[in-house]
């Protein structure tokens, strides 16, 4: 049964939709859910610079966290909107862990054969990882 769906949300083309299909998963099975949106520190950065970059997209974050509630006011679902700071795929199954997601929905990045190679990708690090089912969606 689906009662928790975590949703990773950036933002993205593939995000948005994402967030679409996991507002219909919830309806149909009248379950709870979490958005979550991760800003990422700099790999190599002085503490000014990472301060800095992490306040700049902190509130980029805020700000689609609001949209989404403006788009999704209307809905009758208990929607929550957190944001995160750190690697994308450990704060994603860090907190679906801590509140108990049943179901994690992210969006595919779409990225290049070498992008994905060179960078690695944050969906199939959670799909390694998670301890509940995750769907990506394209």
């Amino acid at each position: 049964m689906i009662n928790r769906i975590l949703v990773a949300y950036d933002g993205s083309d593939p995000a948005k939709k994402a967030y679409e299909f996991a507002l219909d998963l919830a309806q149909k099975y009248q379950a709870e859910i979490w958005v979550l949106t991760v800003s990422r520190p700099p790999e190599f950065a002085e503490d000014v610079e990472t301060e800095a970059i992490l306040e700049h997209s902190t509130k980029y974050h805020h700000r689609l966290l609001a949209q989404l509630k403006q788009q999704s006011a209307g809905t009758k679902l208990p929607i929550h909107y957190e944001g995160a700071v750190g690697h994308p795929a450990e704060q994603i199954i860090r907190h679906a862990e801590q509140h108990g997601a049943n179901l994690i929905v992210m969006g595919h990045r779409g990225k290049s054969l070498f992008e994905r190679w060179r960078l690695g990708s944050i969906s199939q690090r959670v799909l390694q990882y998670a301890h509940c089912p995750v769907l990506v969606v394209r």
